[in-house]
Parts: structure tokens; C-alpha cells; sequence
């Protein structure tokens, strides 16, 4: 795991023990509770300075009771070591403040369209959502929305259970490879159904009510 410019398997990040962070789709992510601003202030100003160091730049959230930070190599499409060092580094300045690592509810929403016409489509939704096209999908590089995906009508995956409900958007909502079954728990103690676990825990098909579906993904089986 030296090479920084080799991107890592979900298992390989796994191992690096990093107790704070959740791998979340192609990214490490942590939250941490600072209690006030004052506090996730001077976490943030230490996590700055590394990254300058490092030339290797987070994605950071404060608000008041906590601070929020993303990790990815952007020019590899992943993790990679320099998210692991960075990730270690900030873990340590988070216990120098006091500020408390919370992994719980750790989520990362894309939107799903079921059409063949995601090529075409994709000009009008970067524009509708103040995004631009890349690899083919709108993209926020802020961060303000979440990534609209096209899922042709007949991609492969599980065989599914008809309905009547006419649907083409789906939520894809991605969160840490340990807290997928119990994510898929409460979505059933509210109220919804499981439509199909033929692929976990690489991701659960569910349903609410009315038999739209999402589904809760993971990063489990997709190196």
C-alpha cells in the first residue's frame, strides 16, 4: 500500500484499520463532533495545512456541532495511499481538539434514470442542476446536488418481482459496507419491503409503500 498513485481495493482499505473512516462508494469518509464552531475551526485550520503539505486536497463540511471530510484521489478515480496517510493524519488532529469520530449514518444519494438515452440526456440535467457533463453524467463539482446516473431499461441484474407502479428515477443510496444490513433494517422497521437480495451485499432492491424502489449499495463485491 505504498504506491500513490495505485488505486485500492475496498479490501485493502478496509485493512489499513482506519477506525474513523467508512469507505463510501469511491470515497473515505468521516464526520467528526466538535461541539461548536470554534472547535471545528481549528480542526479544519489543522486538516488545511496538512493538505497544503501533502498537496492533496479534502472536501470539507463545517457546521456548527461537527465537521465533515471526503477523501479521494481524483486523478486515480479512487482511494489510494495518499487518502490513507491524510486520513490517519486528520484522525490524530481530530483527538488533539476533542472532537469525537461519529461513523453512523454515513451517506453518499445518486440518482438512478432508467432510460437508452443517457447521452442525449445528460447535457440537459448538467444544465438543470448547474453541473457539467463528465464521463457521460451530469456532475456537481461543488457538491450542492447528487450525480445523475442512466441505467439502460435492460441492463443486467437480479431478476426482479413485476409491479404496478410506473417508475424510471430510483434513489441509489450508497453507505459503508458495515452498515448496509442494518440501514436495510430500518428502512423495513419504517415501513418499506425488500424487493431483492439476489445481489447482496454488493446492494439490496427496496420498496416503500407504494412500490417505488431505491436501492442501499455498498462497495462489497465490486473490485
Amino acid at each position: 500500500m505504498t504506491d500513490p498513485k495505485q488505486k485500492l481495493t475496498h479490501r485493502e482499505v478496509a485493512d489499513a484499520g482506519l477506525g474513523d473512516w467508512r469507505q463510501v462508494l469511491g470515497n473515505l469518509r468521516a464526520r467528526f463532533k466538535t461541539g461548536d464552531f470554534a472547535t471545528g475551526l481549528a480542526l479544519v485550520d489543522r486538516i488545511g495545512a496538512a493538505a497544503e503539505e501533502a498537496n492533496h486536497h479534502p472536501d470539507i463540511s463545517l457546521t456548527y456541532p461537527e465537521v465533515m471530510v471526503t477523501l479521494s484521489s481524483h486523478d486515480i478515480g479512487g482511494i489510494t495511499s495518499r487518502d490513507i496517510d491524510l486520513a490517519r493524519k486528520i484522525s490524530g488532529y481530530a483527538a488533539e481538539v476533542g472532537a469525537e469520530a461519529d461513523v453512523a449514518g454515513l451517506t453518499q444519494l445518486d440518482l438512478g434514470l432508467d432510460t437508452a438515452q443517457g447521452e442525449e440526456l445528460a447535457p440537459f440535467y448538467a444544465a438543470l442542476l448547474g453541473g457539467e457533463v463528465k464521463n457521460g453524467e451530469p456532475v456537481d463539482p461543488s457538491g450542492q446536488v447528487p450525480t445523475v446516473w442512466f441505467q439502460a431499461p435492460h441492463d443486467e441484474g437480479p431478476a426482479l418481482p413485476d409491479t404496478d407502479v410506473a417508475q424510471r428515477w430510483h434513489f441509489d443510496v450508497w453507505v459503508p459496507m458495515d452498515e448496509g444490513e442494518s440501514r436495510l433494517q430500518a428502512v423495513l422497521d419504517a415501513g418499506g419491503t425488500l424487493v431483492s437480495d439476489a445481489a447482496a451485499p454488493s446492494y439490496w432492491v427496496v420498496a416503500d409503500r407504494e412500490g417505488n424502489r431505491s436501492c442501499i449499495c455498498t462497495v462489497a463485491d465490486r473490485d
